[in-house]
């Protein structure tokens, strides 16, 4: 059994019990953006935004998993729906709402990539936190691209869906914040703080996948 987590003192099922619960911020984000999803499309969903939506429940699912029997296997289920996220929104943003050509974003997945492969090289680095840097990294660019690249104003008012991805970065820098300080803090709060990871990233999740539903692609697309 791994022990990685401040709130963990041994063995057992429910030894993680703020972290296992708070993954239901995963699920309620996935829901919110379903209900969304068939607001605005109530025929046919895009299966890119469908796809992200689920694998956002996924993610919570896992790392549920993961926080209860806190096993290998739960760990690569708590691991790789978060990366097949990550992929897949930035393949998403760059082919459906920059329009960039297979070229262009095939480039920039391969330095998204590398910079994966570097992070992973330093899995102990802020306390398993730097495996996050390229993912932060690409939320406040997309985030500027996005703030400056959809309309300011939508039906005569203020597009404040545009800030979306800005504010999904801000609220990144917090949770992940709480994540690294999860280890350093346990001696004055045995509860941890990798609870409050979980609850910021639904946030950050929800408003990342609805930047993505709400966005208009880019008029001039690259062939």
């Amino acid at each position: 059994m791994l022990d990685e987590y401040c709130e963990r003192l041994g063995p057992g099922l429910w030894a993680e019990p703020w972290n296992a619960i708070t993954n239901l911020a995963f699920i309620l984000a996935a829901f919110m953006l379903w209900r969304l999803l068939k607001q605005r499309y109530p025929a046919n969903k895009p299966i890119g935004d469908l796809w992200l939506v689920i694998m956002v429940a996924v993610i919570g699912t896992g790392s549920g998993l993961y926080h209860t029997f806190a096993t290998v296997w739960a760990m690569w289920l708590d691991v790789i729906p978060i990366l097949v996220f990550q992929i897949s929104l930035l393949w998403i943003y760059l082919r459906r709402i920059l329009r960039l050509g297979w070229t262009s974003s095939s480039m920039l997945m391969m330095i998204f990539f590398a910079a994966n492969y570097i992070a992973g090289l330093y899995p102990d680095l802020l306390n398993g936190s730097m495996m996050y840097a390229p993912a932060i990294l690409s939320v406040l660019l997309l985030g500027i691209l996005h703030a400056m690249s959809q309309p300011s104003l939508t039906n005569g008012k203020a597009n404040h869906e545009r800030w979306l991805l800005l504010a999904a970065f801000g609220v990144f820098c917090v949770s992940l914040t709480f994540r690294t300080l999860d280890d350093r803090l346990c001696s004055q709060w045995p509860l941890g703080t990798h609870f409050l990871w979980h609850l910021l990233n639904g946030t950050v999740l929800y408003l990342a996948t609805r930047a993505v539903i709400t966005a208009r692609p880019r008029a001039d697309s690259e062939d």
